[in-house]
């Protein structure tokens, strides 16, 4: 079995809205903690969309902002034309959180697996540290290289273990007239600095530019939407996805929240030793506190059945968007929004943590 994971570069359109939306969004919430939010970018040329939906008692100019997290990116935002067209959130779904419960519906996912550092797919884990070490590149070569790309990297498996790297693709933007022989050179030794040596042989593929050039990218390439790159963000495409976009969002939408904590839950059942993998899905009704349904996957591997450990987990864990959102709370989403949400910034993020171990094998042996 081969399993494929896909990362972006930051100036991908995609990811350039999706990080657009989340720097308006940490900025709003700095100033006004009790935001609630719902933006999104559209990109194409020169002209940047923000739409949305924002309650708040912050004040800010979102052009400017926009312009900040552009020039943050490596473009230049006063290249950009900007149109706003930002209200205030329906009254009616404010009616459903004022009394906390869920700002929307929908069905979200989280995932741990073992095997690595992160709790995550390798292939994902290899596809995001390459794409950090080819922005890195990026920056310090900026008359040869552009901002947009994406590298692809696929693993063979044998009896659900990694046993060798059969393709790695990237696609890197570069400068007009730069040639293949000054900048191939340069991406290989990316490649032999990320991809661990074991896992390549001779039959391993490399695939740089695969078309030949790469000259014309970002915007002028393509246009961007806010939440295009959810399996970028999320489990690779290696795992469940509900299919709501998270940037943009503040955590009274559960398609943001609910994901963290799902992740959150599915990272301690693992670490406790409950699953060597662990998939977690929860389903909300728009305004209603309780969730509708919880689902546990343990893949077959779990030490018990999977309706036993539902009732492990529903006793360690609050599902309530309320309560989600004071365990997880965090400010600063704009760190979220290049190269993963899940299975990044371990030692900071909240529902990275594992502070729920503890607790959950005492439920277990009690039971």
């Amino acid at each position: 079995m081969i399993k494929t994971s896909e990362s972006v570069l930051r100036g991908h359109p995609d990811k350039i809205c999706d990080q657009v939306a989340d720097y308006i969004l940490t900025e709003l919430i700095k100033q006004d903690k009790d935001t609630r939010a719902g933006i999104e970018c559209l990109i194409k040329d020169e002209l940047l969309v923000i739409a949305g939906e924002v309650t708040t008692k912050a004040v800010v100019d979102y052009k400017k902002l926009a312009r900040e997290c552009l020039d943050d990116i490596g473009l230049d935002g006063d290249e950009f034309e900007i149109l706003e067209k930002i209200s205030v959130q329906s009254s009616d779904i404010a009616l459903g959180v004022d009394i906390g419960g869920a700002g929307d519906q929908g069905i979200m996912y989280g995932y741990a697996e073992t095997g690595t550092e992160e709790l995550m797919p390798l292939p994902i884990v290899l596809s995001r540290k390459l794409a950090i070490k080819l922005d890195e590149l990026n920056s310090l070569e900026p008359l040869i290289f552009g901002k947009d790309g994406k590298c692809q990297v696929s693993l063979r498996y044998e009896n659900d273990k990694p046993v060798e790297i059969t393709t790695v693709v990237v696609s890197v933007q570069t400068k007009p007239g730069i040639k293949r022989d000054t900048y191939e050179p340069m991406i290989q030794t990316v490649i032999n600095q990320t991809i661990p040596n074991e896992l390549i042989n001779d039959e391993t593929k490399i695939l740089i530019n695969p078309t030949g050039e790469f000259v014309k990218g970002g915007s002028y390439a393509d246009s961007g939407l806010t939440g295009r790159k959810l399996q970028c963000d999320s489990y690779g495409g290696l795992a469940l996805h509900g299919g709501g976009a998270w940037s943009g969002k503040d955590l009274s939408k559960v398609d943001r929240s609910a994901s963290y904590y799902a992740r959150y839950i599915a990272k301690n059942i693992v670490v406790t030793g409950l699953a060597s993998k662990c998939e977690i899905g929860i389903a909300y009704a728009i305004g209603i506190s309780e969730p509708v349904s919880i689902l546990v996957n343990t893949f077959g591997n779990g030490v018990v059945e999977d309706n036993k450990l539902l009732e492990v987990i529903k006793n360690a864990f609050n599902f309530t968007p309320k309560s989600i959102t004071k365990e997880i709370g965090i400010a600063d989403f704009y760190q979220l929004a290049n190269y993963g949400q899940v299975g990044v910034h371990i030692e900071t993020l909240p529902w990275e943590q594992l502070n729920k171990v503890k607790l959950l094998k005492e439920l277990f042996y009690e039971n």
